[in-house]
Order: C-alpha cells, then structure tokens, then sequence
C-alpha cells in the first residue's frame, strides 16, 4: 500500500482546528457520560449498547486489516529469514517486559498491602456472578493458547475475529506469496488497494467514537458509581499507582533509550489512549495504531508483526492486574503466602498471562485460571474484585497500549527499521 493512502485521514485530524479535533470529541462525550451516570444512573445503565456497538464495529474490520498488512509486509520484504528475525527479537522483547511487570506488580502490592485487614471469608461469598468466568478457567494455560492459534479452518480464523490465529494465517500466505516472485505482484496489489480502502472504513468508523465512549463512560458511572470506590479504593488506588510507575519508570527509560519522549509518544496517540480508556477495550484502536506508528517512521512490516503479536504477549497492564490482584485475594481472605510460594506464582503467571486475549473477560478469567493453578488462594475469592473489574481495566488496556507502542518503536529500531526523521520531526527532539 501506498502509505500516504493509509495515513491520510489522522494527517488530515492533524491540520483541524483543535475543537474539530477527534480526542476533543471524545473527551467531550466522556465527559457527558460521567455527568449522565451520576445524575441519571438509571439512563445510563441502558446506554452500554452504544459502547458495545462501537466496540463490535471496530472488531469486524481488524482481521481483514491485519491479514492484508501483515501479507503486504511480508511479500515485499521477500527475506524470510529476516521474518523470522524480526519475530525473535519481538518475542523477546515481549517476554522481558512482561517479567518485570509481573515482578513490579509483586513488590508494589507487597509493600502497599491494599487487602490487609479485610478478613473475608472466601466460602460466605456469592459467587454466582463470577461463575461463568472460573467455569472458563480450567481452559486456559499456555497450552491451550498456542494449539489455538492454529485455527480449525483458514475462514473461522477470520469469523472468529482471533487476532492471533490470522497473523498465523498471514504470515504462511505472506511468505508463500514472495515465494511467487512476479506472479504474485497482481496480488500484492489487490490486498494493497484493499487495505487502503480499510483503513479509510476505519476513519469513517472512528466518527462514532464520541459516541461509544459517551455510552461507555455513562454504563460504567452509572452501574458502578461510588460505593464500589469507597469498599475496594485501596486496590483500586495502589494499582493506578502500579500502572503510572511501570509506565513513567520503566517504559520511559525504553523510550529514552530508543532516542525519543515517551510523554511526547503518549501525546501523539492521545486519542487512542482516550478511546480504549473510555471503553476499556484496546481492539477498538488496533488499526489505528498501526497507522499511527507507520507515520513515526515504523517500517509497516515491523507494525505489522509487532501490534497483532503484542496484543496477545505484551500485556504489560494485564500482567500488572494478575499480579497485583491475586495478592490482594490472598491478603482479604488470610490467605498464608510465602515468598517462595509467590516466586512460584510468577512462574504461573509467564504462562497464564500470555492466554489473556480471544476470551470475553479475558483478564478475569485468566486471573481465575492463575489462583486454580497455583493452588495456594481459593477460586472462589475472585468474586471480591468482579465488582471493578471493569474500574480496573480503565488503567490496565491504556498500560497495554503505551507497552505496545514503546514496543513497536523499539523493535523497529533494533531491526533498522525506523525513519528517525520521521520519528524526530513528529515527537520532537528527546
């Protein structure tokens, strides 16, 4: 694809105004929505189908758009053997930074001890709510998440909508296509043109993104409001705290290293930041993304390897959440927990956490998966915290996003694969 098709709807936000401005609008709408949820819950608990709405809207489009880039990528770069290159050092990359979020996560929740003094008894909870959720948890693992990427059949990858088994999809076509030589430039242009007009759908989507997150906000204020801040704001608290120290000290030491600001890098995909805190959900700005990172110079090819695999093994706010909820449970319920026995947690969660993607509540169910696993917490004391969950997610999916963005932009230039004109003149000098 041309990458000036692709990019010219965000270059064009750009140039507005900054009230014709999409993050404005945005803000605008969340800012309606908490107004409408304190003062009219009962008006706002019905207004979450605009969010779902929006939500599904964006999903039909990412398997298409993540095929045709990752193929586009793949066949005109032609060396496989750098393919595989590129997915190493990401994989790495992944499993590094999701390691010391788990042992951040760990030593924080330590330290701070939000759940001390509760005394809960785990066996008098109602678990009614949190049962369709620990009925999942013995489907997940590392196991079952890498069969899964191999989809049954090529077409249920795409109707399915799992991100990860069409990057597998892709790349077999990808490298089959290169393989073809001047037969399959005709094709190559096809999924390039179609690409192209993808993303314009996208722009043409993100219009109703004011009004997602308008229904978004107002459902979450409404159906959650103070009592469950005043009963859970300690967890609540010391991990928005964890969240802003894994970003401010750890990934902006990765951005420094890579010769750019990462408060600089937040401002630049502010309306995405925006978009998945309202609606807790970071598929909704995964095409974006990828535009947004092909402008700071990314080459497209490194996008298109990096955001789809991150979004299943560089859940750096998810990793934070597992670990920093399941100490909290055993802390409410008097649950003993050695050190050992939560050096052995964190052996757990470098596999479970991986499973977190392609599962609706897939962070909840995961943490149920992880307290099965490690024996020590009972299952059951999930049903503290399904409550805010959804609070929760308002800080893990934007440490998700910021984590695959700083990711992106590293990996591109360990490969050699960053314009750093390009990158300096949108972000400025570090």
């Amino acid at each position: 694809m041309s990458t000036s098709i692709a990019i010219a709807q965000p270059s064009a936000a750009a140039s507005r105004p900054w009230y014709a401005q999409l993050w404005v609008h945005v803000m605008a709408g969340m800012a309606a929505g908490v107004l409408l949820g304190i003062f009219a819950p009962q008006v706002g608990e019905r207004l979450q189908p605009l969010g779902d709405a929006f939500i599904k809207a964006v999903r039909m489009l990412i398997a298409p758009i993540v095929f045709c880039t990752v193929v586009v990528g793949i066949a005109k770069m032609g060396d496989m053997a750098r393919v595989g290159r590129v997915a190493l050092k990401t994989l790495i990359y992944f499993e590094v930074m999701t390691s010391i979020a788990l042992v951040l996560g760990l030593v924080i929740v330590n330290i701070w001890r939000p759940g001390a003094g509760m005394h809960l008894d785990a066996r008098a909870l109602d678990t009614s709510a949190a049962a369709p959720y620990i009925a999942l948890a013995p489907e997940q693992g590392a196991i079952p998440f890498l069969l899964n990427i191999i989809p049954a059949t090529i077409a249920g990858a795409f109707a399915e909508g799992n991100v990860l088994q069409v990057l597998f999809v892709a790349v077999l076509f990808g490298a089959a296509l290169s393989r073809l030589g001047e037969r399959g430039r005709p094709l190559i242009g096809v999924l390039d043109a179609v690409c192209a007009a993808l993303f314009r759908v996208v722009g043409v989507v993100m219009w109703a993104a004011p009004l997602g997150a308008f229904g978004a906000i107002a459902f979450t204020v409404a159906r959650f409001g103070t009592d469950t801040l005043l009963s859970l704001g300690e967890l609540l608290l010391s991990f928005y705290v964890t969240c802003l120290v894994f970003v401010f000290c750890v990934l902006s030491v990765v951005a420094w290293l890579c010769g750019f600001s990462l408060l600089a890098l937040m401002r630049w995909i502010r309306e995405e930041l925006l978009i998945v805190f309202a609606t807790t959900s970071s598929e909704t700005v995964l095409p974006r993304m990828m535009t947004r990172l092909e402008q700071l110079g990314c080459r497209r090819d490194v996008v298109g390897l990096v955001i789809p695999t991150g979004y299943s093994f560089n859940l750096d706010g998810t990793c934070l959440y597992l670990a920093t909820t399941t100490v909290f449970l055993a802390q409410a319920t008097d649950t003993p927990f050695t050190v050992a026995q939560q050096l052995g947690l964190l052996a757990v969660l470098l596999l479970t956490s991986k499973g977190s993607a392609g599962v609706a509540g897939a962070a909840f169910v995961v943490l149920a998966a992880t307290l099965s696993a490690a024996g020590h917490i009972p299952v059951a004391s999930v049903a503290i915290v399904l409550g805010i969950h959804r609070l929760m997610s308002e800080a893990m999916t934007p440490t998700n996003l910021i984590g695959n963005a700083v990711a992106t932009v590293a990996i591109a230039r360990w490969e050699h694969a960053l314009d750093e004109r390009e990158l300096q003149r949108h972000l400025g000098k570090r």
